[in-house]
């Protein structure tokens, strides 16, 4: 017979039944709350109070500890910082390095994101399950102590009325025993028992289970047996499985933790809400830091120096890591001889580990500051705890049993002592049952221990311990006598394991191997590093087999090359790179493949986002423009997944000038319905038939859109009408210039403002043909009061804007006779100019080219100008400003040769273009001919491009587009070439359109 709940026996118990809070728990940190009492506070709620012989365990959770598990309590109201989290769509959770993860997430803080408040993750009723995942250290079990303690305290959360929060770590120790929930409540929590508790249906109960990463129970959800009573016994691994999957208890609440890579554990059907701890945002770090630093001079330093270091930028989003930087910067900056703060991860680490045996020395040892730290004990110690990160490395482990410690040499006492000693490196945790379990507090404490001691190994050996089982022992003892060590082929082989090694995981592990190798790093650790001087090596021979691997690899994999770089003081390829960003361009003939992939790792890792980044700056090969996306999809495919990406912070998109197509159009609205997609503005050519209004009407982030110069025609605008009809639609400006609008269509745009008159605020509809009726239908809008029109442009209008294409922007150009060069000479009609070797009998004029064969056209070019030209030999084509360069020694004058004009150059078959006598081969897919070629030139003066076609029959095949700001008005102009090896002479023909 189950006992009623409502009758608890406190010593002084109320009845008011289950609407009291009974608030159970046991302390993350260890302490386990053993007393139950009534609180006088008036809502009656439970709370709760220890025994004469136990710590408050309020008192308990107000405590939190930086470093280990024995280290110095702070109080966690105090110094708790908010966290960031995210909220995210349930499903398939990716398996990747935490590193990478940690590198992402400091890539994508400050883009939207659905963040949620720790204090609201079960107001949504519907949601029963939530799963917050995060990297280690980031703060998870930080997060569940402040959330606790603010129910407890009854700031939040006080709905709740019973809550039960367990660790992984102490359920493995029961993963044999057969019990029901009733009896694991009252296992943990004799207070259950106590009050006689034994259903819980009549309260509000949360479930919290921290570390699923440390999980050893098989949690098969799928083939375990239905377990629906609270009292019906089972193995722990059905039990578990049972009340997160809802047919235990279903009226209870379930919060689990996990590192990412172990998440999936709980199938993704199971799961109705996921967060993400992306710990410290930037400003969050600088929050910690000046509240942690108390000496505010120091504060500044740090927090400065923190943001010129790009790896010790990213580190920072984990608060273990901000506690590593703050014990050694002030350790640093404490001391007398305050020399360079350390930069690199390496370094860092490096001096974390001085100040652990320093701390050792004072507090263990009795020692003063002037003693040695690097005694034999703390070699030992050292290498101990060295081999024990390697080994469980390799493993995959993150916590360790006695038997592990026990297989590197080191008994149960010692380990104690360790943890005892180390108490911020390495810690015991001591379960309900005091088992041992012990751990290094960060992975990446681990990581630089096991690099340690690789790195150790090799140099007092010769042994590889990377591939130490391929070595026999005759020539392990043969090398460690008679042949010298070089650390190349150490590093050379922890590159290509890194490289091969599934999901990163030995990237951090490889930027300490070779950060260990610097003679300055090495003088910060004389004394521990034996024999250093048998060591044979010269770090510019790593530096060369990184920057060939570099050359090789795909993009998402030389990122970790070049972090490897930074701890080897070399910075080469990013200077390159620099000095492209400065110049704006990057010559042909410069280009490599571990160029581009150093400005992919400068684009990703810089902390202030590049504003604008045009890539036709850089080349117009697809190879060389896919390395700037890290993904090894093509095209299209490669844009649909950026836009998708949760990583990706693109807000503005221009595609003008590709050649789309239906199948690339799909792959682009894909990628823009995707619920990740942050993109505000889209310029882009499309075909009649478009996909907009599906993006339109869905949830979106696009407020700018740029249709301009695309033949959508009436009937693409009605699409975009009913789309705008959208209360879901969210554009604020739409440009339709140039795209063969009628007054039909305009009619059909003014019905949609007045359906839904909220959102747009800019209309483009100059180079279109509006009519009397669409003009006055319009134009009222913008004056109507209810309308949010603001900017409404129809000029210039006209039927002619209604032809097809560019065409629609034909001008007619006609020789400036006063610009003929004299050895130009005009045909009768004018419209040809030729080559010819005899001087023509022009007068003199200060506009006439004296030394360069050109000339220039007599109009002005409008905002929108399209000609056609038909080339024989050798001729530039090219645009102007009306005072280009006359005279001198002719080397400036040439069109393509000053900083004044822009060029195209045409010879046998192929093109160059020419800006400030910087040129660019393009490739032409048509055979070498030196006939006539026709080509026609688009120029779009406010838009600040010039693109040049080829022409054939009525298709226009895009070759080159500059982009630039242009100042003055631009004239069209031509310049003839020839040479003794041109078969005919140079000519232009101006084409009738």
């Amino acid at each position: 017979m189950h006992h009623d709940p409502t009758q608890r026996r406190s010593p002084a118990s109320s009845t008011d039944g289950p609407g009291h809070k009974l608030s159970m728990f046991v302390n993350l940190f260890g302490f386990r709350i053993q007393d139950l009492s009534q609180n006088s506070s008036e809502s009656g709620c439970w709370s709760v109070r220890s025994n004469e012989s136990m710590e408050s365990p309020i008192t308990n959770l107000q405590s939190a500890m930086e470093g280990g598990a024995q280290a110095v309590t702070s109080p966690l109201n105090e110094i708790y910082t908010e966290l960031y989290i995210t909220e995210e769509v349930a499903g398939e959770l990716k398996e990747e390095h935490e590193f990478r993860q940690i590198e992402a997430a400091s890539r994508r803080t400050d883009r939207p994101e659905q963040t949620i408040r720790k204090e609201d993750f079960f107001k949504e009723t519907s949601f029963r399950t939530v799963l917050t995942k995060g990297v280690a250290g980031i703060g998870k079990t930080s997060l569940m102590q402040k959330f606790t303690l603010d129910w407890a305290e009854g700031k939040s959360n006080q709905e709740i009325q019973l809550m039960f929060p367990f660790t992984f770590r102490e359920l493995n120790m029961l993963q044999d025993r057969t019990l029901s929930l009733v009896d694991l409540l009252h296992h943990f929590f004799g207070e259950t028992n106590e009050a006689g508790i034994s259903s819980f249906d009549p309260f509000r109960v949360v479930f919290i289970f921290d570390g699923l990463d440390e999980c050893r129970l098989p949690l098969d959800f799928h083939n375990n047996p239905v377990l629906s009573e609270v009292t019906q016994s089972s193995l722990l691994d059905v039990l578990l499985t049972n009340l997160i999957s809802g047919k235990l208890l279903p009226s209870a609440r379930i919060w689990i933790t996990s590192r990412p890579a172990a998440a999936s554990q709980v199938p993704a059907e199971f799961v109705d809400m996921v967060t993400e701890v992306r710990g410290f945002a930037d400003p969050q770090k600088e929050e910690y830091f000046r509240r942690r630093i108390r000496d505010e001079e120091q504060a500044n330093r740090i927090v400065s120096h923190i943001k010129i270091s790009r790896s010790l930028h990213v580190m920072c989003h984990i608060p273990v890591f901000c506690w590593i930087t703050a014990t050694v910067l002030e350790d640093v900056l404490r001391s007398k001889e305050v020399g360079e703060l350390p930069k690199s991860l390496t370094e860092m680490y490096i001096h974390y580990l001085v100040v652990q045996t320093k701390l050792k020395k004072r507090k263990y040892d009795g020692e003063t500051l002037a003693d040695p730290h690097w005694t034999e004990e703390n070699r030992q110690m050292i290498e101990s705890l060295g081999k024990l990160a390697f080994e469980q490395l390799q493993k995959g482990n993150l916590i360790f049993y006695e038997s592990d410690l026990t297989k590197c040499g080191i008994n149960i006492s010692a380990a104690s002592w360790y943890s005892g000693v180390f108490t911020q490196m390495f810690k015991r945790e001591t379960g309900l049952h005091h088992d041992k379990m012990f751990s290094f507090v960060h992975l990446s404490v681990q990581e630089f221990l096991a690099a340690l001691h690789v790195h150790q190994t090799f140099i007092s050996s010769g042994v590889n311990r990377l591939k130490e089982s391929q070595t026999s022992f005759f020539s392990r003892q043969f090398s460690k006598h008679f042949i010298k060590p070089n650390l190349h082929h150490l590093h050379k082989c922890a590159v290509d394991a890194a490289l091969q090694s599934p999901n990163g995981r030995l990237d951090l592990f490889l930027r300490f191997l070779l950060g260990l190798s610097l003679q300055s790093n090495q003088k910060l650790l004389q004394g521990l590093l034996t024999d250093a001087g048998r060591s044979s090596h010269s770090s510019q021979e790593t530096v060369v087999h990184i920057h060939e691997k570099i050359e090789d690899l795909p993009t998402e994999k030389s990122i970790n090359l070049f972090h490897c770089l930074n701890e080897l003081k070399d910075d080469s390829l990013e200077k390159k790179v620099q000095e492209v960003l400065a110049s704006g361009r990057l010559q042909k003939e410069k280009q490599s493949p571990g160029l581009f992939q150093a400005l992919v790792f400068i684009l990703l890792s810089s902390e202030e986002d590049l504003a604008v980044f045009d890539l036709k700056k850089f080349s117009t090969q697809e190879d060389d423009l896919l390395r700037l996306m890290p993904t090894k999809a093509r095209s299209f495919k490669v844009l649909s997944s950026v836009l998708s990406s949760e990583f990706c912070s693109l807000r503005d998109l221009d595609l003008s000038n590709n050649d789309l197509q239906q199948s690339g159009l799909e792959l682009l609205w894909s990628g823009l319905q995707s619920p990740n997609c942050v993109l505000e503005t889209l310029r882009s050519v499309l075909s009649k038939q478009t996909l907009l209004s599906s993006v339109l009407t869905s949830p979106s982030s696009l407020t700018e859109l740029d249709l301009s110069n695309n033949d959508l025609l009436d009937s693409g605008v009605k699409l975009l009408s009913a789309a705008l009809e959208s209360l879901d639609c969210r554009l604020e400006s739409l440009r339709l210039s140039g795209c063969q609008v009628s007054e039909e269509g305009c009619v059909c745009l003014d019905d949609a403002l007045s359906s839904n008159p909220s959102h747009l605020k800019e209309l483009d509809l100059s180079y279109n043909h509006p009519g009397e009726l669409g003009t006055e239908l319009l134009s009222a809008k913008r004056e109507d009061p209810n309308c949010k029109l603001e900017a409404l442009r129809l000029e210039p209008a006209g039927v002619q804007f209604l032809r097809p294409g560019l065409k629609k922007y034909s001008c007619e150009l006609s020789f400036n006779t006063n610009t003929l060069n004299r050895n130009l000479k005009l045909s009768e009609d004018q419209r040809e100019v030729r080559f010819v070797e005899e001087e023509q009998p022009y007068p003199d004029h200060p506009d006439r080219f004296q030394k360069s064969h050109q000339l220039l056209c007599g109009n002005a070019l409008s905002d929108r100008c399209y000609w056609e030209a038909e080339l024989t030999g050798g001729v530039h084509v090219s645009v102007s400003y009306r005072g280009t360069v006359r005279g001198g020694d002719g080397n400036d004058e040439w069109f393509g040769g000053n900083a004044q004009s822009w060029s195209l150059y045409f010879s046998g078959g192929s093109y160059t273009v020419w800006h400030d006598k910087i040129g660019t081969s393009i490739p032409s897919s048509s055979s070498s001919s030196s006939g006539p070629r026709r080509v026609a030139v688009y120029v779009d003066r406010p838009a600040g491009t010039l693109s040049f076609y080829r022409v054939s029959s009525d298709t226009l095949t895009h070759i080159h587009t500059f982009s630039t700001t242009f100042t003055e008005p631009l004239s069209a102009g031509f310049g003839l070439w020839t040479w003794s090896g041109l078969p005919v002479a140079s000519s232009v023909r101006l084409c009738s359109l």
